[in-house]
């Protein structure tokens, strides 16, 4: 089944909102994601988030868009300087999972999946974009499907 990683949208400076809320432009980033992802088909089960304000207005965005059975949930974990081998051994490759978070915590998780290290780069994300993982039962190992990102630069 596939794992979706989502690098939370733009958020706004903390000088203009503590909490770094999501910007006009990350907002308008993700509703045109989210949009072309729905019209893909891609159907989480549950969309999973760090709990910080702008991954969750991230997963606010792809659950009005995406609709999964199971809804939204912070999850402790996804957290930007987090292990990514601890939160790897709770991803179950037979449901559709969404995980909402940051750098480098996204980048070091899709890096130690594919290779089995977590410094060997392996995507650069973007804001507001999505990685679509899946698991090779054969070869007992995660790729890289698709990715769906705001810019192409």
């Amino acid at each position: 089944m596939a794992l979706y990683l989502v690098q939370h949208g733009r958020s706004l400076p903390r000088d203009k909102d503590p909490e770094q809320g999501l910007s006009e432009e990350g907002i308008a980033d993700l509703r045109r994601i989210a949009g072309v992802a729905a019209g893909y088909g891609v159907r989480p089960a549950v969309i999973w988030h760090s709990g910080k304000k702008r991954a969750l207005q991230t997963a606010q965005i792809l659950e009005a868009a995406l609709h999964p059975a199971k809804g939204v949930e912070a999850v402790d974990g996804l957290n930007p300087l987090d292990d990514v081998r601890q939160f790897a051994d709770r991803i179950d490759s037979n449901e559709n999972v969404m995980l909402v978070g940051h750098l480098p915590f996204m980048e070091r998780l899709t890096s130690y999946l594919v290779t089995g290290s977590v410094d060997m780069r392996v995507f650069k994300f973007q804001n507001g974009g999505i990685v679509c993982m899946d698991f090779d039962p054969e070869l007992r190992s995660w790729f890289i499907k698709w990715a769906l990102m705001p810019k192409i630069d």
